[in-house]
């Protein structure tokens, strides 16, 4: 018998995408199905069947992703019988799992279509996504806790979206040839001060986004710090909960995906807006005022009581805008002060007025970033006072880009002399 020597027909790319995203869609869910499995093996759900169990997971595969789940439980101040809450707090770190399988796809679709011919692998990933998370939150939805299918459907594809735009553009190596555009013969035709003045724009763009990595790293860095100091009494809370090995599993992970959201707390403590744990509490570096907690053993290294010294966590921020400061001066064309030296002759005067104007740009962007972190680290439990979790991210801007706008002032000052002792 002979064999056909002719070569098979390649797959379409909007079926490539359907294959892409279907797998990381099922790779996702079995991060959250495990677990619980784990759980209900180990007669953890005493009063659930397995079917109530997958029910759990699917709604869990929805929160991961960003989809609020309304919840429904019994409440005697209600003339129903009936109390609904939403739950929006996201677990930010489990949130990571669908955009780097989302970032994975999204290499192996661009590496897979000309530039042209991206959107086709595009449209068939989020399409199917969308089809599994509307599935997902029809299937899953309970008298306990339900989701918007229209919400099901759409919010999914920001993260995995995101995911599947930052893994092509990284394949690509630019976002020219990922879009099918030469920006560079866009920039080329306008004019010297257009381009004079988009490059200052840009480079004060990046110096707030620097400014606002360097909060957040530092902020990192203060919760760690945190943890270490209280691990006695993490391990107390540990101790009394008696989780078992599979509960303590579980419980450790939950924590793990919701260490994002912690650094995102930290965060904004160091900003000095701080961050409520429940309706009416407020954790700031000068005080804490909270009610009774969960036993979440994370919550042993809570601040408590007053602290002296805690204003002095303020300086972080600032540090950072002198990170932002000084990149600027070394990265970046103060096009600005150049203009103001050329209309005005009194070089004291245009310095200073470039350099403040340059700081509350970098300011502004930062805080505007900074109350985009608050916002999506702060959440509703759904439950009595703990609709209010989380910092609020317009005090959180307030905050931030003042003390990012002082600390660029600073690194941009001392800059010339920083750079003078390195190369010394």
């Amino acid at each position: 018998m002979r064999l056909s020597t002719r070569p098979m027909p390649a797959m379409p790319l909007w079926l490539q995408g359907v294959f892409e995203f279907g797998q990381a869609a099922l790779l996702s869910a079995l991060a959250v199905v495990l677990p619980l499995a784990g759980v209900w093996f180990a007669n953890g759900f005493t009063d659930r069947g397995f079917l109530s169990v997958a029910r759990l997971a699917g709604q869990a595969w929805l929160l991961i992703h960003g989809v609020p789940l309304t919840l429904k439980f019994p409440e005697d101040v209600s003339s129903d019988g009936q109390s609904t809450g939403v739950l929006s707090l996201i677990p930010l770190g489990l949130s990571l799992i669908p955009f780097a399988l989302a970032w994975r796809s999204g290499r192996r679709l661009a590496r897979a279509s000309y530039t042209d011919q991206l959107w086709q692998g595009l449209l068939g990933a989020l399409g199917i996504y969308a089809a599994l998370g509307l599935m997902t939150a029809y299937l899953c939805s309970t008298s306990e806790a339900s989701a918007s299918l229209l919400a099901g459907a759409l919010i999914p594809l920001i993260p995995a979206g995101a995911g599947l735009v930052v893994g092509a553009y990284r394949e690509a190596g630019s976002w020219p040839r990922l879009i099918g555009m030469d920006l560079t013969v866009w920039i080329a035709k306008t004019s010297q001060h257009s381009r004079w003045a988009g490059s200052y724009v840009w480079s004060a763009i990046r110096a707030g986004l620097l400014g606002i990595t360097a909060a957040t790293g530092l902020a990192a860095v203060l919760l760690a710090t945190t943890i270490a100091l209280h691990w006695a009494d993490i391990v107390t809370l540990y101790e009394r909960l008696e989780p078992g090995i599979v509960g303590g599993s579980v419980l450790t992970i939950a924590q793990l995906g919701f260490l994002p959201n912690l650094v995102g707390w930290s965060f904004a403590w160091s900003t000095g807006a701080g961050f409520a744990l429940g309706t009416g509490s407020s954790i700031t570096p000068l005080a804490t005022s909270a009610g009774p907690l969960p036993a979440v053993p994370i919550l042993g290294a809570l601040p408590t009581g007053t602290l002296d010294y805690g204003f002095a966590v303020l300086i972080l921020p600032v540090l950072a805008g002198v990170i932002a400061g000084w990149w600027f001066l070394r990265e970046g064309e103060n096009h600005f002060d150049e203009w103001l030296a050329i209309k005005i002759d009194v070089r004291w005067l245009t310095s200073t007025v470039s350099t403040l104007v340059l700081a509350v740009f970098i300011g502004v962007v930062s805080g505007l970033c900074g109350a985009v972190i608050a916002w999506l680290a702060q959440g509703s439990a759904g439950i009595g006072r703990f609709v209010d979790l989380g910092p609020a991210p317009l005090e959180v801007a307030l905050w931030l880009a003042p003390e990012i706008a002082i600390g660029v002032v600073i690194g941009y000052a001392l800059g010339p002399w920083l750079e003078r002792e390195r190369s010394a």
